[in-house]
C-alpha cells in the first residue's frame, strides 16, 4: 500500500491562461461542413427495413432524414427528425449513437465504419434552428384542456411540446431557476457549447401553449393533490433527486463533492478561470457522469485525474467511446477498485484508499491488496436515486425506488403519468426520456379526449 504525503490541499482557480479555457471547452465534435454532410449522407444505403430506425428509442426515420440531406433539403430533414424527437438537436450531441443506431448500421459489416448518423442529425437540426423560420410545426386549435408537467428535463419538455402541438395548454413546474434538467445542469460543457440547451428550449416554446414555472419543488402530498385537482392530467418527469453515498469514512471531508454538483456549478459558471479545481483529482464511478467530471477536471487544469470503478470495463456505464474520450484527455482509468476510506489533513481530503476487487462466485470480493492515491478533490459519481418521500406518501407505486408505470407511462394514480429517470426500468438516457415524455403525451391526449 502506498502512503500519501501530508501536503496541504492544492485547490485553486486560474490554473490556465485565460484564453486556454475557451479553447479547451470548445465543441468536442466539430460540425460537418455542407460538403462533409453531403458526402456522409451519400454513404447511407437507405435500407428499406432500416435497423438504425428500429434501434432509435424515438423511432426517427433515419434513412428518410439522411436522404433529404443528400437531396439538399435540410429543412425537410430536420422536420422528419423533430417530428419523432422534439429534442433531436440535443440528442444528436449527447446520445450514445455508437451503442444504438450506428451500432446496427449495415455499413459496419461492409466498411467497418457506420454512417455518422448523430452528426448528420445535428447538421440538419442546427441548420433549421439557425434559419429565419425555425418552427416547422403548427399548433392544433386550442382544446381548453390544461396539463401539469413536473420537471423541465428531457421527459417533461418532450411531453409538454407534444401536448402543446395537440392544442393543449401545459404548465411546466421545475425546481431549478432554468429549464432543461440534465441538459442544462448535468452534461459536459464541451458537449453543449454556445448555450444550446436554452436555445433548444426557446425553439420548443415557440409552438405556444407552454408556460414554465421555475423554482417550484414537489415537497408535499398536498401539492400533488392540488395539481391533480386543478389540471386535467399530471406528468411527473422530475428526474432523480439525490445522489448515492459512498458510505466510507471521510465522505464529509472538505474537497469531497458529488460529481453532478460539480458539473452543474461548472455549467453555470460564465468565467471558468474563476472555478477552483484540485491539482490531484479522484473521480469514483464508471458512468458518463464520471467521465464528464473527470475530463472537465483535466480541462480546468488538474495535473492528475484518476477515474476509478469497482467492476470491470464491460460493466461500466460509460460507453467505449466515452472511455476512450477520457483517456484521450489524459484521465487515467482504473477498474476493480472499491473505495475504502477518504483520508484527510486538517479537515480536507488528502487521499483515497482503495481495495482491489475480484469476482468470486459472482460476488465482488476484496483480494487483500490496496492502493492509495493523493487527492485534493474527490468527486463521487456512483449514481442517483429518486429520494422523494412525497411520491410514496401520495400513494404512487414504486419499483426499485422509482415510479412504476406501464409502457405508456401510466401510474397507479388516475390521471398521473411518469417518465424519464424517475420512472422504473429505464436506461437513464436523454433519448429514452424524450420517448417517455412523447408516449405519455399521446396517452394523456387520448385520456382527455375520451
Amino acid at each position: 500500500m502506498s502512503t500519501p504525503s501530508s501536503s496541504t490541499a492544492d485547490v485553486r482557480a486560474g490554473r490556465l491562461a485565460t484564453e486556454e479555457y475557451a479553447q479547451r471547452f470548445a465543441d468536442a465534435t466539430p460540425r460537418f461542413t455542407a460538403s462533409q454532410a453531403l458526402l456522409e449522407a451519400e454513404r447511407c444505403l437507405y435500407c428499406f427495413d432500416a435497423p438504425c430506425a428500429t434501434a432509435c428509442p424515438t423511432s426517427i426515420d433515419v434513412p428518410s432524414f439522411i436522404k433529404r440531406i443528400a437531396d439538399g433539403n435540410l429543412r425537410g430533414s430536420a422536420q422528419t427528425i423533430l417530428d419523432s424527437n422534439p429534442l433531436g438537436g440535443m440528442c444528436a450531441r449527447v446520445c450514445p449513437t455508437e451503442n444504438l443506431c450506428e451500432a446496427v448500421c449495415v455499413r459496419n459489416t461492409q466498411e467497418d465504419r457506420p454512417v455518422a448518423i448523430g452528426r448528420l442529425q445535428r447538421h440538419a437540426v442546427d441548420a433549421l434552428m439557425e434559419s429565419a423560420k425555425p418552427q416547422v410545426f403548427t399548433r392544433a386549435p386550442a382544446t381548453g384542456k390544461k396539463v401539469a408537467v413536473v420537471g423541465a428535463g428531457p421527459a417533461g419538455l418532450a411531453c409538454a411540446y407534444t401536448l402543446a402541438r395537440q392544442g393543449h395548454d401545459v404548465e411546466v413546474f421545475d425546481a431549478k431557476p432554468k429549464a432543461g434538467g440534465l441538459n442544462e445542469y448535468g452534461l459536459a460543457s464541451y458537449k453543449t457549447p454556445d448555450d444550446f440547451a436554452q436555445r433548444e428550449i426557446a425553439w420548443l416554446l415557440e409552438i405556444g401553449g407552454i408556460t414554465i414555472t421555475p423554482n417550484w419543488k414537489l415537497e408535499t402530498v398536498a401539492q400533488l393533490e392540488a395539481l391533480r385537482k386543478d389540471y386535467a392530467a399530471v406528468f411527473l418527469g422530475m428526474g432523480l433527486f439525490t445522489t448515492q453515498q459512498l458510505g466510507v469514512p471521510g465522505d464529509s471531508l472538505g474537497g469531497v463533492q458529488d460529481a453532478v454538483d460539480f458539473i452543474a456549478t461548472l455549467r453555470q459558471t460564465k468565467d471558468l478561470s474563476t472555478l477552483p479545481v484540485g491539482r490531484r483529482v479522484v473521480v469514483i464511478g464508471g458512468g458518463m457522469t464520471a467521465v464528464d467530471a473527470a475530463v472537465q477536471s483535466k480541462l480546468l487544469g488538474a495535473k492528475v485525474v484518476h477515474m476509478v470503478y469497482r467492476r470491470g470495463v464491460d460493466s461500466m456505464g460509460a460507453s467505449k467511446a466515452e472511455q476512450e474520450w477520457a483517456q484521450t484527455n489524459g484521465v487515467v482509468l482504473h477498474n476493480w477498485l472499491a473505495p475504502v476510506e477518504i483520508l484527510g489533513t486538517d479537515g480536507h481530503a488528502s487521499a483515497v484508499r482503495f481495495a482491489e476487487q475480484a469476482l468470486v462466485d459472482g460476488k465482488l470480493t476484496p483480494t487483500g491488496r490496496e492502493i492509495t492515491w493523493e487527492a485534493d478533490t474527490v468527486l463521487k459519481a456512483i449514481g442517483q436515486k429518486l429520494g422523494n418521500p412525497v411520491l410514496a406518501e401520495a400513494g404512487l407505486t414504486l419499483k426499485d425506488g422509482r415510479i412504476a408505470t406501464d409502457a405508456a407511462g401510466t401510474t397507479n394514480l388516475k390521471g398521473v403519468w411518469a417518465g424519464g429517470d424517475c420512472r422504473a426500468g429505464g436506461l437513464d438516457l436523454t433519448v429514452e426520456a424524450v420517448e417517455h415524455g412523447k408516449q405519455a403525451a399521446h396517452a394523456i391526449h387520448a385520456f382527455m379526449s375520451a
